[in-house]
């Protein structure tokens, strides 16, 4: 099975200007766990995850004052639609991610989670794990 037969299209997009709570309210209305943050500026698209809204409350920070843009992961990892889902798992466990961008070619077409990754029943094999600590 290939990477593009279980990704979702891109839908909740938001800009490094964005509060870190309308993110989070575009991730709810899309049912997601992570925003694709656009900007013309940027070198490409960025991600705010469940895990960066969730640093930021317990540091304290307010939702309605910290913008996407301080917060957000600049480092995306990403895989192609024709990519097994095995190889994109097995990247998702190296680099402690939930989220991959898909892009064929320079088009950002998708987005996959590691619920669609669980979905197929690919079992990443345990000497690739991450470490956990």
């Amino acid at each position: 099975m290939q990477v593009g037969n279980v990704m979702n299209p891109v839908t909740a997009v938001v800009g490094p200007e964005h509060t870190l709570r309308q993110a989070a309210e575009r991730m709810v209305q899309h049912n997601t766990g992570a925003a694709i943050v656009m900007d013309p500026a940027l070198p490409g698209p960025h991600v705010v995850t469940e895990r960066d809204l969730l640093r930021a409350v317990a540091d304290g920070l307010s939702v309605d004052v910290e913008h996407v843009g301080s917060h957000m992961t600049n480092a995306v990892i990403t895989a192609a639609p024709t990519w097994a889902i095995s190889r994109a798992a097995e990247l998702m466990v190296a680099h402690a991610v939930r989220h991959v961008l898909v892009f064929d070619g320079d088009a950002l077409v998708g987005v996959l989670s590691m619920r669609d990754v669980v979905r197929t029943g690919v079992v990443v094999p345990a000497s690739e794990a991450a470490d956990p600590a």
